[in-house]
């Protein structure tokens, strides 16, 4: 089933920081969301989870950072527990093993905290409890902007290819135009809290027609990403 959202919008401070938009997700979908710093582009992501939401559909979120999901006083195992609750799932009813392989954390010590996990294996833990509810959509908000290249595009290769025998869609918010030419298949690109263009990735990125998408295209240091 597509997902819609319509009309969407934002106010701060008596500005208008998103303007209203709307977004249809088909299942399966993978989709980026681009812009530069400021543009709206987590807001709609934030904004479009909460009407999904409202709407009755299992949305998950992955926060920029899993510190934002993770209490450092308490052991990966409370957390997964924890997960289960929120989703209403009975305890252990999750996937665990599965979702632990896919995404290479087998074998991951879950008596330590947070602190005591690497960066990395941190966002694929707090990515695992995000799909251990079986979503029909999951939204990245930047999520691989604090790891280097190289480990980003593997956590993304690892994510995608446990996607692929799923039904859910993926929204992925981000500054890496490398990471979005190879894991999603359409753009929307907005400026200044407007959806300016969209379409396919490679259309948008090599025959850009807007002007906010010529000068995000002008910087092709996305070509030589090693993603």
């Amino acid at each position: 089933m597509t997902l819609s959202v319509t009309g969407l919008s934002a106010v701060r401070s008596g500005r208008m920081i998103l303007f209203p938009t709307s977004v249809d997700i088909p299942p399966r979908a993978r989709i980026g969301l681009v812009g530069s710093s400021g543009s709206g582009k987590s807001t709609l992501g934030h904004a479009l989870i909460d009407d999904l939401r409202k709407q009755g559909h299992s949305v998950a979120h992955v926060p920029q950072s899993p510190d934002e999901a993770l209490d450092p006083l308490r052991s990966m195992a409370f957390h997964w527990r924890e997960a289960e609750v929120a989703l209403g799932l009975a305890p252990g009813s999750a996937d665990q093993e599965t979702l632990f392989h896919a995404l290479d954390i087998a074998g991951g010590d879950l008596r330590k905290r947070p602190w005591g996990w690497s960066r990395c294996r941190l966002l694929r833990f707090a990515i695992s409890m995000a799909l251990s509810g079986q979503p029909v959509l999951i939204v990245f908000d930047d999520p691989t902007s604090a790891l280097d290249p190289v480990v980003a595009a593997a956590t993304m290769d690892l994510l995608n290819t446990f996607l692929t025998e799923q039904e859910t869609a993926m929204i992925l918010i981000t500054h890496d135009l490398g990471l979005a030419a190879q894991h999603v298949e359409s753009l929307l690109l907005l400026d200044q809290g407007r959806l300016v263009e969209e379409g396919p990735t490679q259309q948008v990125l090599e025959a850009p027609q807007t002007q906010a998408a010529k000068d995000l295209a002008a910087h092709r240091n996305w070509m030589s990403l090693p993603c």
